[in-house]
């Protein structure tokens, strides 16, 4: 089963009719060969003629075309597995070519703070060497995540990119402890700074390689849905950002007050808690498997927009690395045969993946209405009465 993408596992539970009552259960995962013949359609319950007799119409003659639809579009379980790795490729890029342009800026920026003396553009140095090594272990997420699934870690390795961001957030606090730390030193026992152009120029070295590097890294983020590769570009932002208060310190100390330097390191400190604060809320959010109410909502629709779907429910999404999954029951009706229920899931399954950006996993349970007035879940109802569903 590792080796089965899990963009095309889905359950299937639709019954036979109400003459074949039994479950698969969850070993029903299965693909059958197209038949010759069409599948029933028009299927109105109590009535012949209309579907009133309990409460809703379902679509009628819409089966046959659905299952031809499914058969004759290519749904290539490689498609969705290439997108994801695509990503993981793209994400090694852009923290490969990141890890390079900070490493760069700040090697510049500790050769200018050896020859000052400024404990601002130090704070401001240490910053964006910590910055960089955070694409280390971006870049070991990215490679394993998209290793295939094992019997021990059966849903992959995805969350690794999840655990990378919680080792970004670790180096933001240590950097900021370190300037602060720094600053606060220098206020008490001032030390003077010298080679003040130097210092404004590396201060402004230090904010054109980090804005580069915060935009590269924000759009290739976005792009491949990467919560922690868009932190990480928020946080180079923010080292741009204070690296031109670096200059504004050295500015200060040309006009008459030495004190602006460690004062403007203290700044740094702040800011950097400020990015600490909000790249914390949305990685905990991540591992917490928020999203986005409105994407719930699109999920729901488009699923209700689908032919032969009468309900949906139970709609779950999160986010695994860069990539997202959801699961939903859906109900069809209870006197189709097993081709026809999963030929709406199929379907149902087939708009999300197209509609829904950086989906690639869709779990569809089946369940049949209950018209006849027997409870199709009675088996298990104790089960969800204990535990308040």
């Amino acid at each position: 089963m590792s080796d089965i993408p899990r963009a095309h596992q889905h359950e299937t539970s639709a019954p036979h009719g109400p003459d074949h009552p039994h479950d698969h259960g969850p070993d029903a995962d299965h693909v059958h060969a197209p038949h010759d013949h069409d599948v029933e359609g028009g299927y109105a319950h109590g009535d012949s003629q209309s579907g009133a007799a309990h409460g809703h119409e379902h679509p009628t003659g819409r089966v046959a075309s659905l299952v031809a639809s499914v058969v004759g579009h290519s749904h290539d379980p490689a498609d969705s597995l290439d997108d994801a790795l695509a990503g993981d490729r793209r994400g090694i890029r852009a923290v490969q070519i990141s890890l390079v342009g900070l490493g760069i800026t700040a090697v510049l920026q500790l050769g200018i703070v050896a020859i000052s003396g400024s404990v601002a553009l130090l704070a401001d140095t240490v910053h964006n060497f910590s910055d960089a090594l955070t694409a280390v272990p971006l870049w070991i997420a990215f490679a394993i995540g998209g290793r295939a699934a094992t019997r021990t870690y059966t849903f992959g390795f995805r969350r690794a990119e999840d655990l990378a961001g919680l080792f970004v957030l670790v180096m933001i606090l240590l950097s900021a402890i370190f300037a602060g730390w720094e600053s606060i030193t220098r206020l008490i026992d001032p030390q003077p700074i010298s080679n003040i152009p130097a210092v404004m120029i590396a201060g402004i070295v230090g904010f054109l390689g980090n804005e580069a590097v915060a935009l590269y890294r924000l759009r290739v983020g976005r792009q491949i849905g990467s919560a922690a590769l868009v932190a990480d570009g928020y946080h180079a932002r923010t080292d741009g950002l204070t690296s031109l208060a670096v200059v504004a310190g050295a500015i200060g100390v040309v006009l008459g007050f030495p004190r602006a330097d460690p004062i403007v390191g203290l700044l740094i400190s702040f800011v950097i808690l400020v990015v600490l604060r909000s790249a914390t809320a949305q990685m905990v959010g991540r591992l917490m498997d928020a999203v986005q109410p409105e994407m719930v909502d699109e999920v729901e629709r488009i699923t209700r927009e689908t032919p032969g779907v009468v309900d949906v429910e139970k709609v779950r999404l999160r986010w695994v690395g860069h990539a997202l999954e959801t699961n939903l029951s859906i109900t069809v009706d209870q006197d189709l045969t097993v081709m026809g229920g999963h030929a709406i899931s199929e379907e149902v399954r087939h708009r999300l993946l197209h509609q829904v950006s950086k989906l690639d996993t869709v779990v569809i349970h089946v369940n049949p209405c209950d018209h006849s007035g027997v409870d199709p879940h009675q088996v298990v109802r104790h089960h969800e009465a204990a535990r308040g569903g």
